[in-house]
């Protein structure tokens, strides 16, 4: 599909499933060379809803073992964010003591990540690294690396591949651009 209607606005194609397979490859390899020797399973903690389609293409390239959490955050209405960042499902398991790899579809602004670390430290993390799928870097404002990060892509509104508009659009497998 080149474009898709989805409520009220109409999305262009802008990054084919194929490039974003071939970036989760490399983010893949990038952390099997950081975890293959690590001594206790790490938490992948996939922050839903978003995070679900790439920590599920992931996790099916990682080659050690590893367990799974998730949490719920929201901080967008519609196509902007509130800059208030919501809690909306707890996390599912403990961390204290553990390896965690944030798994996040999307970073802009940093806010949610920086929350998100911050939470994890508090709880009793041994280690917290960040992988993101999609990293907004002209409006990413936060003092938190990134370590992993499959593709960089300019600050527009997107949908497919987990991201959604108002729900919807989640189940595309690429990645569509707010046609204006």
């Amino acid at each position: 599909m080149k474009t898709v209607r989805l409520h009220d606005k109409f999305f262009k194609l802008f990054i084919p499933y194929s490039e974003i397979s071939a970036a989760i490859d490399r983010v893949a390899d990038e952390i099997n060379r950081d975890y293959k020797d690590s001594p206790e399973p790490p938490i992948l903690l996939c922050v839903l809803s978003g995070a679900i389609m790439f920590t599920g293409e992931l996790m099916k390239r990682l080659n050690f073992d590893c367990t799974l959490s998730s949490i719920k955050l929201s901080s967008y209405e519609g196509t902007s964010s509130t800059g208030v960042i919501k809690e909306i499902m707890g996390l599912t398991s403990p961390v204290e003591d553990r390896d965690v790899i944030i798994l996040e579809d999307i970073v802009d602004t940093g806010r949610t990540v920086h929350s998100l670390v911050d939470m994890l430290k508090k709880r009793g993390a041994s280690s917290v690294r960040i992988a993101t799928m999609l990293l907004k870097t002209e409006v990413y404002d936060g003092d938190i690396p990134l370590d992993y990060v499959a593709l960089e892509i300019p600050n527009r509104f997107i949908v497919g591949f987990g991201l959604d508009y108002d729900e919807i659009g989640r189940n595309l497998p690429d990645i569509y651009v707010i046609d204006n």
